[in-house]
């Protein structure tokens, strides 16, 4: 019952609720990204926002649940205004739709022959613009779903189809609230930690309003570790697949299971060990594949030869061709020119996967992941230095390590998805990135990062 006593306990943090929804309806409807002081004000204004709201309310779960919601709700008649990819989402569900696999052909393979095999496709194409149009799609199975949903639903509209995705993109957040809420209790870490996740304005701005998929991602990804911490095994194998099918990040974090299933399941009992241990074996053999017949299947559709090199040579893409906002690849890249004079990406890049690997390895083969939360930990790691090595860093990719970070004590996650508004700078300044301000924005990341990860557990041991 909303009396004078809720009224006045609720004034302050109802007035900000009201505010965030105000900003976040002038981001959607009244933003153009080139103007990057409007841009940089709201973003910070609403993070501002974002953390009081928490730490008024973090006690109050019904309340939060329904600002997450709520802003969400804001976007939804918006026409995405910082990505250009939901056009290309639309391209290839309306393809599937006429019958075209849409892994074969690249929208301005029709386009320069002025063939328009789908309805409004030269707006699509001139929407995604000529960079996305030239190449293939790279966009996993469950997501290519969703795009032939909204293809069924919205076949002639554009908004249409943008609606249809951010309904599916909130119905995921929910999900991930659901479970993400779930594992917190069984954690016995704080519920509303979940927040630092979904009230987040990158989580909200990036997913809701820029219509990326890394939502649907991380929904699945919640729900599977929650089964496995249930113990059920098998079921967190197919949905860990399902979620790998939306976004191929998760690949990445496969091997990190190995200690968990090894030593999960380890009896006090010496007697009991070597029985024990071919169990262990055996689930784990099982985990895997069941995840990789899962993933296989889900790409069955689409299968021939030349898929396959047409998604290959597309993901490979992102090591030797594309740069932008990245960290420790700027500075290679610059001794590189120091040294020949030459823009090294395509040998550098060669050298990404490698530290992927070398870094996956080392977090399977010497940490302790026998447990959930010491899992996500190394999962929180595992995909931060891939990050910190790639060529490209888009803002919402930073969302998996916000997610992951809810089940730590890390903050360095949420500070740099406060610090990623930097990134937005090259919008306005033709696609050309200041990097000095870059340099601002990893000096602060890095800072943090040290400071939690090596600092902090140096001072807890002399305590």
């Amino acid at each position: 019952m909303f009396n004078s006593t809720f009224l006045k306990l609720n004034k302050i943090p109802l007035l900000m609720a009201l505010t965030s929804v105000l900003f976040y309806a002038s981001f959607a409807y009244d933003l153009v990204r080139t103007d990057y002081t409007k841009l940089f004000t709201l973003y910070i204004a609403l993070f501002f926002l974002f953390y009081k709201l928490i730490q008024i309310n973090k006690d109050n779960f019904k309340f939060l649940v329904v600002l997450a919601i709520i802003f969400r709700v804001v976007f939804l008649f918006a026409i995405p205004n910082l990505s250009q990819d939901f056009y290309r989402f639309i391209w290839d569900g309306r393809m599937i739709i006429q019958g075209f696999n849409p892994y074969l052909y690249t929208p301005e393979s029709f386009i320069n022959i002025n063939i328009f095999p789908i309805a409004q496709a030269q707006e699509l194409y001139n929407g995604m613009g000529e960079l996305n149009g030239s190449h293939f799609t790279n966009y996993p199975p469950i997501k290519q779903l969703v795009f032939m949903i909204a293809a069924l639903l919205s076949g002639k509209s554009i908004i249409g189809s943008a609606i249809v995705f951010r309904i599916f993109i909130l119905a995921a957040d929910i999900g991930t609230l659901y479970f993400g809420k779930k594992l917190l209790e069984r954690l016995n870490l704080p519920t509303h930690n979940i927040f630092w996740y979904l009230l987040n304005p990158l989580i909200i701005i990036e997913l809701s309003g820029n219509l990326h998929f890394e939502g649907i991602m991380i929904f699945f990804l919640v729900w599977s570790l929650y089964l496995l911490h249930s113990g059920k095994w098998k079921r967190a194998a197919i949905v860990f697949a399902l979620s790998i099918s939306v976004k191929l990040i998760p690949l990445l974090l496969l091997p990190l299971f190995f200690k968990y299933f090894i030593q999960h399941h380890f009896t006090k009992s010496a007697f009991a060990t070597s029985k024990t241990l071919r169990n262990d074996i055996i689930n784990l053999t099982g985990f895997y594949a069941i995840v990789i017949i899962t993933t296989l299947l889900l790409f069955t559709p689409f299968f021939s030869s030349e898929f396959i090199n047409n998604y290959t040579k597309t993901v490979a893409l992102w090591f030797s061709d594309f740069e932008f906002n990245a960290s420790i690849y700027y500075i290679a890249r610059s001794i590189g020119y120091a040294i020949t004079g030459y823009n090294e990406i395509a040998i550098i890049g060669k050298f990404i996967p490698l530290i992927t690997i070398i870094s996956v390895l080392g977090f399977t083969f010497l940490r302790k992941n026998n447990g959930v939360q010491q899992l996500i930990i190394s999962m929180l790691f595992v995909t931060t230095l891939y990050y910190f090595t790639s060529t490209t860093i888009h803002p919402w990719y930073i969302t998996t390590l916000v997610f992951l970070s809810v089940f730590t004590n890390y903050k360095f996650p949420i500070v740099w998805s406060i610090m990623l508004v930097i990134s937005y700078f090259a919008y306005a300044n033709n696609y050309i990135e200041n990097l000095w301000l870059i340099t601002i924005e990893y000096a602060v990341v890095f800072s943090v990062f040290i400071y939690e990860v090596f600092i902090v557990p140096r001072k807890q041991k002399t305590v």
